[in-house]
């Protein structure tokens, strides 16, 4: 077998289970008018494509700001804005829908064409679009008439979900329709977090072409908890207003809505919705409001990815070799760290009979995760499982990791400091330096 059909099969067996993941869940996406000019367009529009051929449940909203500005200058007229804005002016409204609808004939064409070059080619997409969205005049701020600059009053979440249970595309344009009659020109980013609110839809996707989410150092946020994505908005506010700033916000505000994940990813990336979805890093940004790594007590199920975290420790010598049968029958004493279905990090608590003492043993963090203190927070974890079992004290035997333990609040001791059980199956032979610490109470 050559190099490159092992590669594949590699890649091809760590893309899996993220298509069985997604496959029935509904991801609003977020694709800005600006796209549409760009040479990827049509790279982003596959990848749509073969998102939703793998069963996922697509709900795309457009924008259309640059094909609103062109048209606008095309009539002579130039817009108002405030605070980044629109101010949509009642003559501008009819160039205003000709530029939204051009542009949503445009990716509707874009869609019909399927999957060109490839087995896929003509594959039928169905398209639906509607009324999905009432909305009410943003109205005058800050002595600001917005006049038919809208914003979303109300979605019509039961008619988005036909649309997908009947296995079609939901294509949304940013506008709004009123009780009495009008057209509003709305936010698409407005939109898109409501329809995700309303429809309770698993991801919000917001495409952006400004590049990567950075600190002030230069280093890529990959993923941001909500509390961390709120904290750098109101950092980046007072001097930021790039489309990956706005993409950012948008994302926040749908987790704060209730959408579990958010992706900022890049138009300018080839591939990158399908990098960020299918592999385990990604390649934008994610904001997350429920815990993207996971401590758990380990279940039987876990025993293998234990054992392959585990193993090349053994072969090192740094672990005590374990066979699955006795890893089987001890897993009550693992807790495990999760990411995505994968076992990133392990350690087990061993509690010592007729006394008030337990082992800690087999910490262990896979090759890629060994940062950002991983290995530190099972230990935190750990602690309080002690303290909720009433025990006073946590033994660790090493023979190469002593500076971690040190580190962390344990102190050389004796073998003679083992309780009596545990000091009687001490390995001689291996020399295993014993570290004790006191299990302080943990909020």
């Amino acid at each position: 077998m050559s190099l490159e059909s092992d590669q594949y099969i590699n890649w091809f067996r760590h893309t899996s289970p993220y298509i069985n993941n997604h496959r029935g869940k509904t991801f609003v996406v977020m694709l800005p008018g600006d796209c549409v000019d760009q040479p990827s367009f049509t790279n982003i529009i596959n990848d749509l494509t073969l998102l939703e051929s793998l069963g996922v449940k697509l709900v795309v909203v457009h924008g259309a700001r640059s094909q609103i500005e062109r048209q606008l200058a095309n009539s002579g007229f130039e817009s108002a804005f405030h605070n980044g804005v629109r101010i949509t002016a009642r003559e501008h409204l009819a160039d205003v829908l000709k530029a939204v609808g051009e542009t949503r004939f445009i990716m509707e064409a874009a869609f019909s064409y399927g999957l060109p070059d490839s087995p896929m080619y003509g594959a039928k997409i169905r398209v639906r679009s509607g009324n999905f969205v009432t909305a009410m005049p943003r109205g005058v701020i800050d002595g600001v008439d917005y006049q038919l600059t809208g914003k979303v009053r109300s979605v019509d979440a039961e008619a988005v979900n036909e649309i997908l249970a009947d296995n079609s595309l939901a294509l949304v344009s940013p506008l709004g329709y009123s009780f009495t009659g009008e057209v509003f020109n709305l936010s698409f980013a407005d939109v898109a977090i409501h329809i995700a609110t309303a429809i309770k839809a698993d991801k919000l996707i917001a495409y952006n072409d400004d590049g990567p989410i950075i600190d002030k150092n230069g280093k890529q946020f990959r993923e941001l908890t909500l509390l961390q994505c709120e904290k750098f908005l109101v950092a980046q506010q007072e001097h930021n207003r790039s489309n990956t700033y706005f993409s950012l916000r948008a994302c926040h505000k749908a987790c704060d809505g209730g959408v579990a994940r958010a992706h900022v990813v890049s138009s300018t990336e080839d591939g990158s919705l399908l990098k960020e979805l299918y592999t385990r890093d990604g390649s934008g940004t994610m904001v997350y409001r429920d815990n993207y790594e996971t401590i758990r007590r380990a279940r039987i199920e876990d025993v293998v990815g234990i054992l392959n975290l585990i193993e090349p420790l053994e072969n090192n010598g740094i672990l005590v070799k374990r066979s699955r049968e006795l890893l089987e029958t001890e897993i009550s004493c693992f807790t495990v760290m999760e990411k995505d279905n994968l076992i990133i990090a392990c350690a087990a608590l061993y509690p010592i009979a007729g006394s008030q003492a337990a082992e800690l043993a087999c910490v262990a963090v896979h090759d890629d995760y060994q940062r950002d203190g991983r290995a530190a927070k099972l230990l935190t974890h750990l602690e309080r499982q002690a303290h909720k079992l009433k025990l006073d004290t946590l033994f660790a035997l090493t023979t190469q990791t002593a500076h971690w333990f040190i580190a962390h609040g344990f102190r050389e001791s004796d073998v003679s400091a083992l309780p009596g059980e545990r000091q009687s199956l001490y390995n001689f032979q291996r020399r295993s330096k014993v570290f004790t610490k006191t299990v302080e109470p943990r909020e």
